[in-house]
């Protein structure tokens, strides 16, 4: 069997479309609109073949307590999106960005906020002991790898958003109720690592 390594890069090797918020809702129109650009760092812990997720923090204004891969927005002073999310991981949970080790991007996410996100998988060797900023994460958690990478445990759910019906990936681990574009990215990589 193929180490974890090998795993991911032959599931990065694969081609595949992008994905979107709207992949699941063929009833709406995707909006035709300039895309801001976000990276997300899809960070697997190589000992432990764990995902790094985050809840972020209740306070928040927008998307409060929901699960999330640490990342966002490519500011000016990122070169590319792949600097944006190892900025934002070290940011948000104390992640230094010299520490994972890039090993490629995951095709691009539209989401229903005007957003590109671009998964950036990474591996992460060695001991880390996260340090969430209060503001925004309130919880670093972990996931294996193993139950993401089996496409059964993904749901399509459904709940009424701006007066219909919008359906949606989920992926229920423990107490942590991940959904939306984070499952969607999930999803996408589960279908890579079959």
């Amino acid at each position: 069997m193929p180490n974890l390594e090998e795993r991911l890069r032959d599931a990065l090797s694969k081609t595949g479309d992008a994905s979107s918020d709207f992949d699941l809702n063929h009833d709406v129109k995707v909006p035709d609109w300039d895309l801001t650009s976000a990276g997300v760092l899809v960070a697997v812990r190589a000992e432990r073949e764990t995902v790094i997720l985050t809840k972020r923090s209740a306070r928040l204004k927008h998307h409060p307590g929901q699960i999330a891969f640490p990342g966002g927005k490519q500011d000016p002073d990122d070169a590319t999106v792949t600097d944006a999310a190892l900025r934002e991981a070290e940011e948000e949970i104390g992640l230094h960005r010299d520490r994972p080790r890039v090993l490629g991007t995951l095709p691009p996410h539209q989401t229903v906020t005007g957003y590109q996100v671009t998964p950036v998988l990474a591996l992460l060797e060695g001991a880390f002991d996260p340090v969430p900023e209060a503001g925004e994460v309130s919880e670093v958690f972990e996931i294996p790898l193993a139950h993401l990478a089996q496409p059964a445990m993904f749901r399509v759910e459904g709940r009424r958003w701006q007066g219909r019906k919008r359906h949606y990936y989920t992926v229920p681990y423990g107490p942590y109720y991940v959904w939306g574009a984070t499952a969607r990215i999930l999803r996408a990589l589960a279908d890579r690592l079959l």
